[in-house]
């Protein structure tokens, strides 16, 4: 928080209940219901219609997550709160109360995984207990949108550590500073994916809307498996600056919120050029992404889905129910369904392409940072081997990573010839085809491709499996259709109305 900023709330603290009491603004009681999972939309609204304050809304959440988080069902979904955000929602109740609205997304909660730089006293640790030391300097360039907008940085998500790269092989969702993740709905299934927590809280009723980062799969199937809205944009999109990273040749941030309305408000908002992020001068800007978004937008359209892979063995494939379900759904809506046949490409190399990748690029995000107990790769792992924690999980991947001998050149090499190989593949499908997108359901297959590709992807629900674990269907097309695939998203959405609500059995 900037100084400024903090003398402008100690300064309107003083006077905010007779400001908010002589216009009339103080907010009216509510259940607690229809604050968990209220859209952003929905929350805008009250707050327009002085029903609601930012400050109840945080504070309304606290509560939520003090009772659901470290206690009863203990999600362990939140790695940390932020001090800050009464203030902050206070500043920005009093621009309300004066007539300035910043947007949809003024005085709206939002979490933040760990891997995201703020300029605040919170930390930023990739879900490492190595990384605890001094905050970041500085805002992320997509946290500082966030703010810019209005949104409530309310706390930071947790996260598979290191995105899934301390040792493969350790349970989704589980971090040594945040413990153990769950999934809300049943709390001994999976919740996968690194971006675990910020799919969990969202789905729990923490918070309306969270950020999230990609590589490879870590938005989609934490949304799939956690019933929520999860949009991983075009790879450049989005600025990668102040995000602890993997490769910036895969990484992307994305979101998680449960309405796809809610999603492209966030775009809207998340959309911009990064002069320190030299892909983002390639993205369009100033797109309005809920431009489109109407119930008959799936009318006319032509969908692929695939019917069986080429290249594992040629396997056919067999919906499965929920998805059966959905593909009825998208012909009721006036799409055309085309079954094709997808070719996987080889992937032999792609593992030791990102590790290769990050034995580079982490250490240079390291030392960006000061104050922290570590500075280079060798550290971490040395300071894991000293503090290995309750659980006692090892490190085999991060030590793998220091033992490869390989170039960053050559890194990189071998991860651009692998995205190219699933960018034509998909392309040629879409091409072949005359599709407009396709969609599948979350078999992981899917999810990888567009992920290596570097392509946009909306993942949302598609009703519940017989393991009380949510179904989904994963909508992908090929660079900067987010557009069209928001209204395709939403015009299933409205019509399939699958979104459930968890039952922390």
């Amino acid at each position: 928080m900037t100084h400024f900023f903090k003398r402008r709330v100690n300064t309107l603290t003083k006077s905010i209940l007779v400001a908010l009491a002589a216009t009339g603004a103080a907010a009216t009681a509510h259940s607690a219901t229809d604050l968990h999972y209220a859209s952003v939309s929905e929350l805008s609204k009250m707050m327009a219609d002085n029903k609601l304050t930012a400050v109840e809304l945080v504070e309304h959440f606290h509560q939520r997550i003090a009772e659901l988080d470290k206690q009863g069902p203990a999600i362990h979904a939140i790695v940390e709160l932020n001090s800050q955000a009464i203030e902050m929602a206070t500043a920005l109740d009093i621009e309300r109360n004066e007539g300035q609205s910043r947007g949809p997304l003024h005085g709206i909660p939002v979490l933040l995984k760990d891997n995201f730089d703020t300029a605040d006293s919170m930390q930023t640790s990739a879900g490492s207990l190595a990384m605890v030391g001094q905050p970041a300097a500085n805002d992320a360039f997509v946290v500082k949108q966030l703010r810019d907008a209005g949104a409530i940085v309310l706390g930071k998500a947790n996260m598979s550590e290191w995105a899934y790269v301390r040792e493969m092989g350790l349970p989704h969702g589980w971090s040594g500073r945040g413990g153990q993740g769950k999934n809300p709905h049943a709390l001994s299934e999976e919740i996968c994916g690194s971006s675990s927590g910020s799919a969990a809280a969202v789905a729990a009723g923490f918070a309306p809307i969270s950020l999230g980062t990609e590589t490879n799969g870590s938005i989609s199937c934490p949304a799939s498996a956690n019933g929520v809205v999860g949009v991983k944009p075009t790879l450049g999109l989005f600025s990668r600056s102040g995000v602890v990273p993997i490769t910036r040749l895969q990484d992307t941030p994305g979101t998680l919120t449960r309405t796809v309305r809610d999603a492209a408000m966030m775009f809207n908002v998340l959309q911009g050029m990064d002069a320190a992020d030299s892909a983002t001068s390639a993205a369009p800007t100033g797109i309005d992404y809920t431009a489109l978004l109407a119930n008959d937008a799936l009318q006319g359209k032509r969908i692929g889905y695939p019917a069986a892979y080429k290249g594992t063995g040629g396997v056919v494939l067999t919906p499965g129910v929920e998805f059966e379900k959905a593909m009825a759904t998208l012909e009721k809506q006036g799409a055309t369904l085309v079954p094709v046949t997808v070719r996987l490409p080889d992937i032999d190399n792609f593992v030791p392409g990102l590790m290769g990748a990050m034995k580079y690029e982490l250490p240079e995000y390291l030392v960006s940072r000061s104050g922290l107990p570590i500075q280079s790769l060798q550290d971490l792992i040395d300071f894991n081997q000293h503090n290995p924690g309750k659980e006692g999980y090892g490190q085999a991947t991060l030590e793998a990573m220091h033992a490869l001998d390989m170039t960053h050149e050559q890194a990189s090499a071998l991860i651009l010839a692998i995205s190219k190989n699933f960018k034509d593949a998909i392309d040629e499908q879409l091409r072949e085809q005359n599709l407009d997108a396709m969609v599948a359901e979350a078999d992981g297959y899917s999810q990888f491709s567009a992920a290596v590709a570097g392509y946009p992807a909306v993942t949302l629900p598609s009703g519940m499996g017989d393991n009380g674990i949510p179904t989904s269907v994963f909508f992908f097309g090929e660079p900067w259709s987010e557009p069209q695939l928001f209204a395709m998203a939403y015009s299933y959405e409205q019509a399939s109305a699958e979104l459930r609500h968890p039952a922390f059995k």
